[in-house]
């Protein structure tokens, strides 16, 4: 496996931290794009074993760390949902330019949702696959529902997130309140795959019938099982990559692939 570190301009004059895996040897391997959950990391471990999974398959995987976490820079509550999709158009259009555009798009919970509203502007996405994405992205707000009232009043506050500390501002609630990601979803018009386990319980399987229900075909879905929402165990991202890449494989096709 070849492994680079690599940056790129967000387009709003910030660079962001990526990583780049592909098969030694990969010239013509198709690439995808991972993109991570809320306030996690490209590191984080379920991005980082389905992305060698992946590239065990002959995928080659970019992920990289949204404005203002990991390793990127910016300041995190500065950013919302709209920054997020942006920072994966950019992350698309340096791929693009240096290496080949992503074909597949992946995301994992609100990274999902990101991926499905970011397909519409890379033209070379051929399948889009989430993993726990919610189907409404106000849905993250019920990770600091106690703090709700005083980001309203005070335009401001610091929430505790799995343990660490985040500034949320209005302006972040504003932003997820104007998405209508179901209609996205229904003008996708690329092959979807859905992941979700019957037992998260950050998302809830509902958000997954909705989605499924939205998308026009070509569109499939693939329970978890007892997978929880970070697929923390080893051997529940080593099944997602291994029937992500199968699935892909139909739909991203040689003739596709090119530079």
């Amino acid at each position: 496996m070849i492994r680079k570190k690599l940056t790129f301009d967000n387009g709003r004059g910030q660079k962001l931290a990526a990583t780049l895996e592909e098969p030694d040897g990969g010239d013509e391997s198709t690439f995808a794009l991972f993109a991570h959950c809320f306030t996690c990391s490209k590191d984080i471990a379920a991005a980082s074993r389905i992305s060698r999974g992946l590239v065990e398959e002959g995928i080659g995987v970019v992920r990289f760390d949204f404005t203002g976490l990991g390793n990127s820079e910016g300041d995190f509550s500065n950013t919302n949902f709209s920054s997020n999709v942006e920072d994966l158009v950019a992350a698309a259009d340096h791929l693009r330019e240096r290496y080949r555009a992503p074909r597949l798009l992946v995301g994992h919970s609100l990274g999902g949702a990101a991926v499905l509203v970011a397909a519409a502007r890379i033209a070379e996405c051929r399948a889009v696959a989430t993993i726990g994405a919610p189907s409404d992205v106000g849905h993250v707000s019920h990770l600091f529902a106690e703090n709700l009232d005083q980001i309203e009043e005070r335009g401001e506050a610091t929430v505790d997130l799995a343990g660490r500390r985040f500034k949320i501002k209005k302006q972040f609630l504003d932003d997820i309140g104007q998405q209508r990601l179901e209609q996205k979803v229904h003008d996708l018009r690329r092959a979807l795959l859905i992941f979700h386990s019957p037992f998260d319980s950050i998302v809830s399987i509902d958000h997954a019938a909705r989605l499924f229900k939205a998308a026009l075909h070509p569109k499939s879905f693939v329970s978890l099982d007892d997978a929880d929402h970070l697929l923390g165990r080893p051997e529940d991202s080593l099944y997602v990559s291994r029937v992500l890449a199968a699935w892909a494989s139909r739909f991203l096709t040689r003739s596709d692939r090119g530079d």
